[in-house]
């Protein structure tokens, strides 16, 4: 579906195209378009290659999607695939795909599978008409900026998700499978993100010193910034990877600080149950030369004798924490 095709001309708007007029448009001096469609079928996909001449190759890469992050050139035209991230209010973790196109006078923009609008961006680069000057170049760059600030809210909803998780691991009983299944969840997502990422660090890396595509050449630095942005982002990953490892075996070291503690209380019954039952066992064998068989206080003996060491027990296990 068709969000946007708009020209521009020295940072300012000339008008909004119908899909028809875009190659008029692009053989004007100082003009370029800038495109943007959501979720394209087979039909505006071949309306665009043949207005903008596009590769086929990465043509048949945005027609399959899925593409891991990356930016290929192609005879000066740039293309760079994105995975946009966002979380729904249940925590899940959504992953869409931006598809780009750029050229020294045109941006398509490809987006599939997400909610996220960039209107904002478009906005942001109407309101500075002295960098919109720059053109395509630009335009790619506010592009990939916005996509990045939006890692950022995702990083920062995971780091809140792995602090309540450590807060919920020493609450008392909650150590446990929810937890582990929780944590392994989150290492997850972790490994999602991650993988939009490094991916697209290595090639934003790519728009900024040594030999910089002719359409960056003049707002290199600002992709310079956006580098430094996916560099960080990357590092607080691996912080938060580290994280969570050491979360997942401080569990498993409750979880089995758990069940030693059960089986000391349940070995403590047992010993509490043993000496009265030996006792009772001995005098239950009905043997003829047993001489408290025949005395009068036998019975009250035996039972102070079961009652006595079954507090010293009580009293030795309470003290070493067994009970």
């Amino acid at each position: 579906m068709l969000i946007n095709c708009v020209a521009y001309q020295n940072g300012k708007k000339l008008a909004d195209l119908p899909i028809e007029q875009i190659h008029d448009y692009l053989a004007q001096p100082d003009c370029f378009v800038w495109v943007a469609i959501r979720d394209p079928d087979d039909n505006e996909l071949q309306r665009m290659t043949e207005q903008f001449r596009l590769h086929e190759l990465a043509v048949e890469d945005a027609r399959h999607g899925h593409q891991r992050p990356k930016l290929e050139e192609y005879d000066g035209m740039l293309f760079c695939a994105l995975q946009l991230l966002d979380c729904d209010e249940g925590g899940e973790l959504l992953v869409g795909e931006m598809d780009l196109f750029v050229g020294h006078n045109y941006v398509l923009s490809l987006r599939n599978r997400s909610q996220q609008g960039f209107q904002n961006v478009r906005a942001r680069c109407e309101h500075e008409p002295q960098l919109l000057r720059f053109g395509a170049g630009f335009v790619f760059y506010a592009l990939i900026d916005s996509v990045v600030d939006r890692y950022f809210s995702v990083v920062h909803r995971l780091e809140d998700e792995l602090e309540e998780m450590e807060e919920r691991l020493f609450a008392r009983g909650d150590a446990g499978q929810r937890t582990i299944h929780d944590l392994y969840l989150l290492k997850r997502k972790l490994v999602t993100v991650s993988h939009a990422v490094v991916p697209l660090n290595e090639a934003v890396a790519r728009l900024h010193g040594g030999r910089v595509p002719e359409v960056c050449r003049e707002v290199q630095d600002y992709y310079r910034d956006v580098d430094d942005h996916l560099a960080r982002i990357a590092r607080t990953l691996d912080s938060l990877r580290d994280m969570l490892a050491t979360a997942i075996q401080v569990n498993l070291a409750m979880i089995s600080l758990d069940e030693s503690a059960v089986s000391k209380k349940l070995a403590s019954y047992a010993a509490l149950f043993a000496v009265p039952t030996t006792i009772a066992g001995i005098y239950g064998m009905n043997f003829q030369n047993m001489p408290e068989l025949k005395t009068s206080v036998g019975y009250p003996l035996a039972l102070l004798a079961m009652l006595v060491l079954d507090l010293l027990l009580w009293w030795r296990f309470k003290r070493v924490g067994w009970l």
